[in-house]
């Protein structure tokens, strides 16, 4: 969710890049740089770790001149923030540069490639290689070698191009990545949101996959890799500006909500060998001897992420085998945990600066355990202390309610138990290849949900007024309704509680009454009969039931009031889908209440403190 933008026209581009990049800020970001082709025809690039503020700081008095340039702010994928790692790329002679969006997923097969043949890098970046490649595959055709580079990348990307022998064009492309032409007046644009461009022009052109377009001063061309034109109809773009920055969305929350098909994709890109049907983590290489050397895993982490700890719990004892304790990080270090060197501590955080779960982390490493950490930002503390990082790819998360960060967490969780499994032994070839074609089929049937929640707003607004909900479940679910719950009560205010289902006759049935709306998750085969037993229990104390089941499911609408209904898939898979509802709901109770749904009160988005 990096910041793209691009200039070529008769006036100067710095000033429009920076202008430009300071309209993405709002995505996030770790460091910034520019990339101008001078009048001398040398093309001069300036960037650092750090804010908008730095890069100009360290531009005045010294802005480079001239007419066609590119911009990016950097949210960290591959290496660390750091002004060597900060965009844009260059090639070793500087003759051709390059800002990328996304992940390149064949950059370390490509990177040995080209050092093989003498290349040097300076930057641990997958962007840098794209650089590379281009003087590598040069044949004195800017165009056509950007076509041979996107023959040999595999990835997903938006991806700009410049080249000092080529000097009255800009190249850009896409794949799983979002990016616009802007057509002015003596003058066009490239930029990776709306914003960028929104105060010189609101016509567009919005790039589809595998579209290539030639962005020159007085004209746009678009064409397939194969050369063949395409014929693009101009988007007016009728926002005003606070609303595109958030893509049109009325709040970030909703926006991240609707990013989650593209952030779960990213999170498996380089992951999942969608040919082999098979799962590896190529920054782990763990061995099977190293994972035979584990005799237990303690999960530790607060809140949302705390939930995807407990969703971890089920598929590593399931499918690796390996038994689990999962602790809120702020107990942890207090109640004198048992680990020692054969413990395997996975800290997981989406912000990597939680304070109480780095005190964890670092408790754990004293005490002799090896440490992973699960979190979406590179760099960060809890991935610069831990062990091994295992990143994932949710993009900046700016809503203080967490969505695509928990969906992202669960995934990577989930495939690390299937890698672990295999290690292990405890997970054969068929099993994996079901759940690996299972977790394809996830970010399109995200996709598909997303396209239809009137039904979703209906029960909000008609429940939205309750002052109490319960949320119970089984097994999987009942891990996934501990996050509905939470979701609801941070941004809506409604006092909401989480059950094992089992767990009503013990007391809980006492609070269930007339009206009270009872969210029953049912998605777990094996416990599936218990879970609607459960469900009869709180309908026969006349409480409102919404239950959420698979599609197909005919009995649920015989005991619910209300069914939501998700597509059919398999029972480690189905929290990706289930907790999508959940977040819905707290969305638009959120909004009957009249809520500030991306800043609830009381609340940070990263906890720095104990």
């Amino acid at each position: 969710m990096c910041g793209i933008v691009g200039y070529i026209g008769d006036k100067q581009a710095a000033p429009f890049l920076l202008d430009g990049m300071s309209k993405l800020e709002y995505r996030g970001y770790d460091s910034a740089g520019i990339a101008v082709l001078e009048e001398d025809g040398h093309i001069c690039v300036d960037k650092c770790v750090g804010h908008l503020d730095a890069l100009r700081k360290k531009l005045e008095g010294n802005m480079p001149k001239g007419t066609a340039g590119i911009g990016h702010t950097r949210w960290a994928t591959h290496g660390r923030p750091s002004d060597r790692n900060a965009h844009p790329h260059t090639n070793t002679s500087g003759k051709f540069v390059v800002v990328h969006n996304g992940i390149i997923e064949n950059y370390l097969t490509l990177k040995e490639e080209l050092m093989g043949k003498g290349y040097t890098f300076v930057s641990e970046t997958d962007t840098e290689v794209v650089a590379q490649l281009m003087a590598d595959l040069y044949d004195g055709s800017f165009e056509s070698t950007v076509k041979k580079v996107l023959k040999r990348i595999k990835g997903s990307y938006s991806l700009v191009f410049m080249c000092e022998y080529d000097s009255d064009k800009l190249i850009c492309t896409k794949k799983d990545n979002p990016l616009i032409i802007g057509l002015g007046e003596d003058e066009n644009f490239i930029a990776s949101d709306i914003p960028a461009i929104i105060s010189c022009t609101r016509r567009t052109y919005v790039m589809s996959d595998g579209e290539i377009g030639t962005v020159c001063r007085d004209k746009v061309w678009v064409e397939d890799i194969d050369g063949t034109p395409i014929t693009k109809k101009v988007f007016e773009v009728k926002w005003n500006a606070e609303a595109v920055e958030k893509g049109g969305f009325e709040h970030f929350m909703l926006k991240e909500i609707y990013e989650q098909p593209k952030s779960i994709r990213d999170t498996m890109t380089g992951r999942m060998d969608a040919e082999e049907k098979k799962i590896n983590f190529p920054e782990l290489k763990w061995t099977a001897e190293e994972i035979a050397g584990i005799n237990k895993i303690f999960i530790v982490a607060c809140g949302t992420a705390y939930h995807a700890g407990i969703v971890g719990k089920y598929y590593l004892e399931q499918l690796a085998h390996i038994p689990v304790e999962v602790d809120i990080a702020s107990e942890f270090r207090y109640r004198a945990p048992l680990v020692d060197g054969s413990s395997l501590t996975i800290v997981i955080s989406q912000s990597g600066e939680t304070s109480d779960t780095m005190a964890a982390l670092r408790e754990a490493r004293r005490l002799g355990s090896r440490t992973l950490a699960v979190t979406n930002v590179v760099g960060s503390s809890i991935a610069r202390d831990a062990d091994q990082v295992l990143y994932t790819y949710a993009g900046p998360e700016i809503a203080v309610a967490s969505t695509k960060a928990y969906t992202t967490q669960i995934l990577a969780m989930l495939m690390l138990a299937i890698y672990a499994g295999r290690l292990r032994g405890t997970m054969d070839r068929d099993r994996e290849i079901v759940l690996a074609e299972g977790l394809l089929e996830i970010p399109e049937q995200v996709h598909q949900m997303l396209e239809n929640v009137d039904q979703i707003k209906i029960f909000a607004r008609r429940y939205g007024s309750s002052e109490d909900v319960f949320f119970i479940g089984r097994s999987l679910d009942y891990a996934v309704a501990l996050e509905g719950a939470l979701k609801l009560k941070e941004i809506s205010y409604i006092h909401a509680e989480a059950y094992a289902a089992g767990e009503l006759k013990h007391g809980t049935l006492a609070l269930i009454v007339e009206g009270v709306p009872v969210i029953v998750l049912a998605t777990q085969e094996d416990v599936y009969d218990k879970t609607v037993s459960n469900m009869q229990e709180v309908k026969a104390r006349e409480a409102v039931v919404i239950a959420i089941g698979f599609e197909g499911d005919a009995s649920l609408a015989k005991y619910a009031d209300h069914v939501i209904y998700i597509p059919s898939t398999g029972k480690y898979l189905a929290p990706l889908l289930a907790v999508l509802p959940l977040q819905l709901l707290s969305y638009y109770a959120a909004l009957t209440r009249g809520c500030d749904v991306d800043k609830p009160r009381n609340l940070a988005k990263s906890v720095t403190v104990e």
